[in-house]
């Protein structure tokens, strides 16, 4: 399955991974701790992340909406997060 990740320097890495997760959560089999969490959107779309005391490393995969997918995770990054400027977020194919 194409895949893609992105590193995000912050020091409140954990504190969004678990806001992500446990926004997710009512939706979709979330599993998650304050250093790892797993999102399984459906069968063809996942999304893993890893906290660090430093950075924030997300990995996508995704079937056929890859970029897609990329973008949504992003975007509700960027909402909980409004008080860090993360600027444009690089991906690199995995």
């Amino acid at each position: 399955m194409p895949a893609s990740q992105a590193t995000i320097a912050t020091a409140s890495a954990s504190r969004y991974l678990q806001q992500l997760c446990k926004h997710w959560s009512h939706k979709f089999a979330v599993e998650f701790t304050p250093q790892r969490g797993t999102i399984p959107f459906d069968t063809t779309r996942t999304c893993t992340l890893d906290a660090s005391t430093d950075q924030l490393a997300l990995r996508v995969e995704a079937a056929a909406t890859l970029e897609r997918m990329q973008g949504v995770v992003i975007e509700h990054l960027k909402r909980f997060a409004f008080r860090e400027d993360f600027g444009d977020v690089r991906w690199t194919r995995a």
